[in-house]
């Protein structure tokens, strides 16, 4: 009850705010609350081209990416405490922008009433999906009903939410409550790297400059999904010893686990082990990898794209369902062998057989409107219907 409470008045206050923001007139200004980065790089770059929008990037605390203020991009790191000057000011440029980006949900935009013509538009942080959320999430069964109301007015915030399949709007109007009408299917602007090949060249040389390591290997990424009550903790569910034992003379060991995680595991296993949980860009990454090993994540849905292996290690699958819920069975779903075991990977790997047919069929269902071409048709779609 008390929670609740604070959160009212939380809300109360911004609303007020927000409401005297609105007294300032629209700017040709586009605004990004961004907490994941890529996407929001990739069409910032598009805006600053294309359009003559000015940028402000909310940036929250852990985002990730390179973004570079000059004369048209104000970049803002976003406190969410209520008094702080940046929170202030972020109200004020979400109040006055003619268009917004967000890239996650955002609680505060159930308080942020926009004006009419202005367009919110949802990028969302993954292609696709394995874990239930939003409206679908098992956990909002033991929430209050207020609670339910505030979650549908963030998601009716969204005028549109950018998809890069038919799978995945069917997903959205699931998790969001939304009509298939406010589905934009221009595809996701950061798998438009995935289709030029001189830029991945130019990406692969300055990752083997950053890690020279990776030269003359092969290169396994593991990246697990992030888990909250693992946080600080720095074990992972691996043999590391056995993983360096059997595999360290070929191959190279990409470690990515969410940054605030602590792993002292390369200082031991050095030239094996290499922690890329600060590198801004995953799909730079995905670029030089050619085993991927995970679990829930939606890293798969975009690395299909290039039809390379993938093992999967749900070690704690149970658990996890029960908690998160999938949208469909884990086993039918994702387009590689499932290992139970380190002993598991380790064969896996060696015996590189993965079948490519089914990773294809993955990649061509989930990666429907992704062409190459998503960031331009979205700037096109967006800012065309500005004009209108």
């Amino acid at each position: 009850m008390a929670r609740e409470i604070a959160i009212f008045l939380y809300l109360f206050y911004i609303r007020a705010l927000f409401f005297l923001f609105k007294i300032f007139p629209l700017k040709k200004k586009t605004v990004f609350i961004s907490s994941f980065g890529d996407n929001t790089y990739y069409v910032s770059q598009e805006v600053l081209e294309k359009t003559d929008h000015d940028i402000v990037i909310l940036k929250l605390p852990g985002t990730q990416g390179d973004f570079k203020r000059n004369n048209r991009t104000n970049i803002i790191p976003l406190s969410l405490s209520p008094l702080s000057f940046s929170f202030i000011k972020g109200l004020y440029h979400l109040a006055t922008s003619r268009v917004v980006f967000v890239d996650n949900y955002f609680g505060i935009l159930s308080a942020t009433h926009f004006k009419k013509n202005v367009l919110c538009i949802q990028l969302w942080h993954a292609n696709g999906a394995v874990k239930q959320f939003g409206l679908k999430d098992p956990s909002i069964h033991f929430r209050s009903h207020r609670a339910y109301k505030r979650f549908k007015s963030v998601y009716e915030r969204f005028d549109h939410i950018v998809v890069g399949s038919e799978k995945m709007s069917a997903i959205f109007q699931d998790a969001f409550g939304l009509s298939s009408e406010r589905m934009l299917k221009t595809g996701i602007p950061r798998t438009d790297l995935f289709f030029y090949d001189a830029k991945q060249e130019e990406i692969r040389e300055l990752i083997s400059q950053q890690y020279p390591q990776i030269k003359d290997k092969k290169v396994i990424l593991y990246a697990p999904t992030y888990r909250e009550h693992q946080l600080k903790k720095h074990s992972i569910k691996l043999n590391i010893n056995k993983l360096y034992e059997k595999l360290s003379d070929d191959y190279v060991f990409l470690l990515r686990l969410h940054p605030a995680i602590e792993n002292k595991y390369s200082d031991h296993y050095k030239g094996f082990i290499i922690n890329v949980s600060d590198y801004p860009y995953l799909n730079h990454l995905l670029l030089v990898t050619d085993y991927l090993i995970t679990d829930y994540s939606s890293i798969p849905f975009e690395f299909s794209l290039m039809e390379k292996p993938m093992v999967f290690y749900p070690y704690d699958i149970e658990e996890y369902v029960t908690e998160r819920g999938f949208w469909e069975d884990y086993d039918e779903l994702v387009p590689g062998p499932i290992a139970e075991s380190t002993d598991d990977i380790i064969e896996l790997v060696r015996q590189k057989e993965f079948g490519k047919g089914k990773i294809q069929i993955f990649a061509n269902e989930w990666n429907e409107y992704n062409d190459g071409h998503a960031t331009e048709k979205l700037i096109e779609y967006v800012y065309q219907t500005e004009k209108d």
